[in-house]
């Protein structure tokens, strides 16, 4: 895509000398006379969003998210809808549950039985029979036994065999509680036996006898839905308990992340240091100990066996009593031992390099604080993207209207999931040619043109959403980058920082770039959505597949999966570009892949020696406040503070604790390698520029310089 009304350019090639960058007088640091770029990507991104608002609407005309919140009885009526005959009758009843045969079944709503809304579930043991002899002296019981029928009845008149075919009332009602807004069996131990309403066995109406392990068999999945329930309470109990201890804890992570990243201006070169010198000492340690085994099975009678004679065995420790194998161990360490210490004697000026560069990114931080505090817009924007993504699928998901379909219990029926009209069903020729059948809400859909592209929709919704979330995440490192620059590029620092360098990095970022944050955007997004297709193919074809497709399967989510890693790279550092510069995306990405080619190995010791620090900060915070929290939670230190002491689950509120805390060091290390990247593309840029001279001054800080002098070897 051609870059439209590019701003002038701020190096050219010099072809003569070989030199891919020449000094531009009039260059100091984050271009401000800029133009829009990547217009066309700009317009089509702006489309995408104003179909993407249309499509919301018109799923919210078409749907109806009661079909989620509220359970439908057989007839496709809201339970517990306010305004309607079911207002009052929030929980749905089963008929006759021993026919649900997968628990999923009844949760999902297509358990074939009859199910319709009453108010209350039952409480006590009853079957249609037992009400009709004490009729005459005793109404109360079918006035029990009715209110779990469909329609109202005077008195028990019709036969067991009439009721059962006309499907008015259940055979059986047994003690019940409600769940998920669904009458489930009340299910107890009483002296380690199951029970259901304090029985283990009853009648089930037709007169069968059943045992509650019967009943448990036809849910067994609903005993572990309601364990989940209890324990859901206890959990949030504790939530209940601690809540104001854990926004403590997440305050004191963030306090802890603050100073660690002030402090690295002190302590990034000693860490690191620590770090490779432990890793030289342990690489020192195995040597040493594989060379004393290898000395200790001299005269063993394994001695002089060979790996190649005893050939490949499933017991590992037999390869371990040969000195074969401890010399090769030996060999091995020693090797890598030596590669260490000869890349840190080689490569020692470009460690010191990435070093000076951590120590500088923590002083750019402490020169523009207001950094620290991007990532909660950052959170607000992927926030919003989340939840309208969410609603529109809600919303598109129950855009549709009732659709019910013929279950036969009894047996096999040539109409069985055929479409039907529940009204008049019992009189069409489906219901005579498949007696017992019965016509049930089965889902929501349609046959109109909108309700056939309900999926499309969907997958232009889930599209849409990874596009603006890479948006989102692109406009933070643009505009965290130019904040930077503006801090590198000053040459006297702070005095030369531009005013409110956060701000206007922004501003630039929306008003000029949008298209060239989009085009990025786009092209993760395209990445992303094809690694979901093809996850979505493994999992649903994953039955089907053979040998060599399950192979071709998993060689094309390994690429797909390197390729986004790839393209993140490229993108991050061509945003960094987008803000110094000013402009198009694939001019930017061009210019960074080259700078980046340049300085290859400088690049390479800088991402790990970055990474190290940040991964350090991370489990070095978390791992304070988990500390923390343990000896609090676990009632460790009562003389010193006292925390609460009636917890159900202490690992609840801990867990909770250490991973908000690592979220938190996450949010403020994403600003710190943000902050890093730039100053590094900076300095990559300001040492091919410059040369130090009065006409040609090196925009980096003394201790950069000091490096830079050292000749690199």
């Amino acid at each position: 895509m051609m870059d439209m009304g590019q701003p002038p350019d701020t190096y050219s090639e010099d072809k003569k000398y070989g030199n891919p960058r020449t000094f531009d007088p009039n260059f100091k640091g984050p271009v401000a006379n800029r133009n829009c770029t990547d217009i066309l990507c700009c317009i089509i991104f702006m489309l995408f969003i104003i179909g993407y608002i249309l499509l919301g609407l018109i799923a919210w005309v078409h749907g109806d998210p009661r079909k989620v919140v509220f359970p439908t009885d057989s007839e496709g009526h809201f339970c517990g809808q306010k305004g309607t005959p079911t207002e009052n009758k929030s929980i749905l009843f089963y008929f006759n549950l021993f026919s649900c045969t997968s628990p999923s079944v009844m949760v999902n709503l297509q358990c074939p039985t009859t199910q319709i809304c009453v108010s209350k579930c039952p409480e006590k043991f009853l079957t249609y029979v037992g009400t009709q002899f004490p009729y005459r002296k005793d109404k109360g019981s079918w006035t029990y036994f009715s209110q779990f029928c469909k329609s109202s009845f005077a008195k028990p008149e019709k036969t067991l065999s009439q009721m059962i075919m006309d499907d008015d009332c259940p055979t059986v009602i047994f003690p019940s509680r409600p769940l998920l807004q669904r009458c489930f069996p009340d299910f107890s131990f009483v002296n380690g036996t199951l029970t259901v309403g304090n029985k283990t066995v009853f009648e089930d109406g037709k007169g069968s006898t059943r045992n509650a392990t019967e009943l448990r068999a036809a849910a067994k999945s609903i005993n572990k839905i309601l364990d989940a329930k209890a324990i859901g309470v206890k959990v949030f109990e504790d939530y209940a308990t601690t809540w104001y201890w854990i926004l403590i804890g997440l305050t004191i992570a963030m306090l802890l992340s603050w100073i660690f990243l002030i402090l690295l201006r002190f302590t990034a070169g000693f860490l690191f240091w620590v770090f490779i010198l432990g890793v030289i000492g342990i690489i020192g340690y195995g040597i040493w100990y594989c060379y004393w085994e290898y000395k200790n099975l001299q005269g063993h009678h394994t001695s002089y066996l060979t790996i190649y004679d005893i050939g490949i065995q499933s017991d590992m420790n037999i390869y371990l009593q040969l000195r074969q194998t401890w010399l090769t161990f030996t060999i091995i360490l020693s090797v890598l031992e030596v590669v260490i210490i000869l890349m840190l004697i080689f490569l020692r000026n470009r460690i010191r390099l990435s070093i000076a560069l951590l120590k500088e990114g923590s002083k750019a931080i402490g020169y523009i604080p207001s950094t620290l505090i991007y990532p909660v817009l950052t959170f607000i924007l992927l926030s919003i993207c989340i939840s309208y993504w969410a609603v529109t699928a809600v919303y598109l998901a129950t855009s549709g209207v009732p659709v019910y379909k013929i279950i036969a219990p009894g047996g096999p029926c040539k109409h069985e999931n055929k479409t039907c009209d529940p009204e008049g069903f019992n009189t069409t020729e489906m219901s005579k040619a498949c007696p017992g059948a019965q016509c049930i809400f089965s889902f929501y859909g349609g046959k109109t043109l909108y309700h056939q592209y309900i999926n499309t929709f969907q997958m232009f919704n889930l599209f849409v959403f990874l596009w603006l979330i890479n948006f989102v995440i692109a406009l933070g490192q643009c505009t965290l980058a130019g904040a930077f620059a503006s801090y590198y590029w000053a040459l006297k620092k702070p005095d030369d920082i531009p005013p409110y360098p956060l701000f206007s990095a922004f501003g630039r970022a929306i008003r000029y770039h949008t298209g060239s944050l989009a085009f990025g955007s786009l092209i993760l997004a395209l990445i992303q959505m094809i690694r979901i297709i093809l996850e979505y193919m493994d999992r649903r074809f994953k039955e089907s597949q053979n040998n060599i497709s399950k192979f071709l399967q998993c060689c094309l989510k390994c690429c797909f999966w390197c390729l986004e890693k790839v393209v993140k790279f490229l993108n991050r550092n061509a945003y960094v570009m987008i803000a110094i510069h000013g402009k198009g995306f694939c001019r930017s990405a061009r210019d960074a892949f080259n700078l980046l080619i340049r300085n290859i190995l400088k690049v390479a010791i800088m991402d790990k020696v970055t990474e190290f620090v940040l991964i350090l900060g991370k489990i070095l915070v978390a791992g304070c406040i988990g500390i923390l929290a343990f000896l609090l939670f676990t009632q460790r230190i009562p003389m010193i503070l006292e925390g609460p002491t009636s917890l159900n689950y202490y690992w609840v509120p801990l867990l909770t604790v250490v991973i908000g805390s690592y979220l938190v060091a996450h949010g403020f290390f994403s600003v710190y390698a943000m902050c890093i990247d730039t100053l590094f593309i900076c300095f990559l840029e300001d040492s091919e520029r410059n040369d130090g001279s009065t006409e040609r001054p090196y925009y980096m800080t003394q201790s950069l310089l000091k490096i830079v002098k050292k000749p690199t070897i």
